[in-house]
């Protein structure tokens, strides 16, 4: 993968799909579209979507992001007061100060009086964790509420949650496509010898390493298509990041989400009535990796679920 070449497709399509900006085509129907769905097919697919929505509506959730920033070199103060540098939705006035070295270094020096924590523990100036340290991040706590550091790339950005989030107040489900059984389809699987190096560009144009472990290869409507999963550490389920003619039309443009269970025999399934959006296309405060352009198909895909409708 060229990142540069990535990264130009997707900041002049504005995370659409990389593909020509004109309609659609009309969808082909399949073979059996007349056909009834098997009552279990169907039944597993709705149960999968209750379990989908139930995990959105987790307190701890996706929907938890009530804010986010980028933290530059520095200190900068942090409180839900709007004198602060960084102003977070609820919590004392002051929670504290972050501090960003030169070096990558981080710490925070609570406020005297905010009664906030670190981890649950109380402190006077605490060592900070990211999401890439082992045990990390570290959490300031304030109430229900917390704020902690993450890092993508080289840009270190800050990320406030509650639980009582406007974004988990207002959710009512996300839509979905019909479901469609000729949508499940069975791949065949191609190991590579040794996962393959590659780099994804995320949704706030920083670039993330990853590997992929071999190539899935399906037909539809006539056509050979193949799809590259990207290998997640303690998890054997094949995780694909897609992008089709549906993004950005229809569907999320930066790419929609696929787990696939681990192939047998040289066959995989692809269920694309299970893909899913991404964090980013739920919650304007999550940072996601966009598909890479190898997955982005000349298809459209119509099963899975649609663009969610943000209320930021």
């Amino acid at each position: 993968m060229k990142p540069v070449a990535l990264l130009s497709c997707v900041l002049l399509a504005s995370l659409a799909a990389c593909a020509p900006q004109q309609a659609p085509p009309p969808a082909a129907a399949p073979a059996d579209a007349s056909a009834p769905i098997d009552p279990a097919y169907l039944a597993s697919i709705e149960q999968w979507r209750g379990e989908r929505e139930r995990k959105l509506r987790d307190p701890q959730g996706w929907l938890s992001f009530a804010g986010s920033g980028q933290v530059a070199a520095g200190a900068h103060s942090v409180g839900s007061a709007a004198g602060n540098d960084i102003v977070v939705a609820k919590g004392p006035a002051k929670w504290g100060v972050l501090r960003l070295g030169a070096d990558g270094g981080l710490r925070f020096d609570a406020a005297p009086g905010s009664g906030v924590t670190a981890d649950g523990r109380s402190f006077d100036s605490v060592p900070l964790l990211t999401q890439l340290d082992e045990g990390g991040p570290t959490r300031i706590e304030a109430g229900p509420q917390w704020f902690y550091v993450v890092k993508t790339g080289d840009i270190h950005g800050w990320r406030f949650r509650d639980p009582q989030s406007p974004a988990l107040q207002a959710f009512a489900g996300v839509p979905h496509f019909p479901v469609d059984p000729s949508w499940r389809i069975e791949a065949d699987w191609h190991p590579y010898p040794e996962p393959v190096p590659i780099e994804l560009l995320t949704s706030n144009g920083t670039l993330e390493p990853a590997k992929v472990p071999g190539q899935a290869e399906f037909e539809r409507d006539g056509r050979r298509y193949t799809l590259r999963p990207i290998l997640q550490e303690g998890d054997d389920a094949l995780f694909f990041i897609i992008a089709d003619r549906t993004s950005g039309r229809e569907t999320y443009g930066g790419a929609r989400f696929l787990y696939a269970p681990p192939p047998r025999d040289g066959r995989l399934v692809l269920d694309f009535n299970q893909a899913q959006n991404p964090p980013c296309a739920l919650n304007g405060h999550v940072v996601c990796p966009t598909a890479p352009p190898e997955n982005r198909l000349d298809l459209r895909i119509a099963a899975g679920e649609k663009t969610y409708p943000l209320a930021h």
